[in-house]
């Protein structure tokens, strides 16, 4: 006859009150690294996306109001949402230069205010990507921490069962037999085994994330030095024209 069949869920099921406990904890860990999983991805995926089509319609375009009309309908980018704020206070700095007598449409302002304009969408672009960052990176570290405390406290489980077998031969049965003490190891076991099974996708998914965020990341910063680019270069031919 072939070896019996490793029935898991009998082995919780007899395991000691703190193995269970500590099978509880890893469950619910693996609970929320799957959610955390899922809900990323898909929240990155869409990020890509959306960015991606952005970009490529505001190179086509070249026209502000254009591309803030096309970031509007793009919940999920990173880049469209970056633009919008700074768009919106570059829209106030002409803003403030129509009141002060100058024209929106002739793009005059003086250098105080170009200078001051500059700073202040250079702020608002810091500002907004470092929110886009954070949004990003949201939920993710419970994933490092997953994949870095679950074998820990598999582990515990491990050694807790261990320790009990052990005892009730000592004290209970008085003779040692590897028969006597097999169930009670194996049951323990499982813990550890659980806890690389809930450590080793949330490793997986963590560098993962990761990975893409970084990439999101340096596009933010490539657009928005692109855009800071435009901008002073407008800003430039509005001193020219105000000369």
């Amino acid at each position: 006859m072939g070896p019996e069949r490793i029935d898991v869920v009998a082995m919780v099921l007899h395991a000691g009150f703190m193995v269970q406990m500590v099978m509880l904890l890893l469950f619910i860990f693996s609970v929320a690294s799957w959610a955390i999983i899922l809900i990323k991805y898909l929240q990155i995926r869409r990020a890509y996306k959306e960015s991606a089509f952005f970009i490529e319609n505001f190179w086509k375009t070249r026209d502000f109001s254009e591309a803030y009309v096309i970031s509007k309908t793009l919940r999920f980018s990173p880049i469209a949402r970056v633009f919008r704020t700074a768009y919106l206070e570059f829209r106030r700095i002409y803003a403030e230069g129509e009141t002060n007598g100058r024209s929106v449409g002739e793009r005059k302002l003086s250098l105080d205010e170009s200078v001051k304009g500059m700073e202040n969408v250079k702020r608002a672009l810091h500002r907004s990507g470092n929110s886009e960052s954070i949004r990003l990176t949201q939920m993710i570290p419970f994933l490092a921490t997953t994949g870095n405390t679950a074998p820990f406290i598999g582990l515990f489980g491990t050694v807790w069962g261990i320790m009990n077998s052990f005892h009730s031969i000592a004290y209970k049965k008085g003779v040692a037999s590897i028969s006597a003490v097999a169930p009670g190891i194996s049951e323990a076991l499982v813990a550890t085994a659980a806890g690389l099974a809930v450590a080793i996708p949330a490793v997986i998914a963590f560098n993962y994330f990761s990975q893409k965020i970084r990439i999101i990341e340096s596009e933010l910063d490539s657009f928005s030095s692109d855009f800071l680019n435009i901008i002073e270069s407008d800003l430039i031919l509005s001193r020219e024209d105000a000369r």
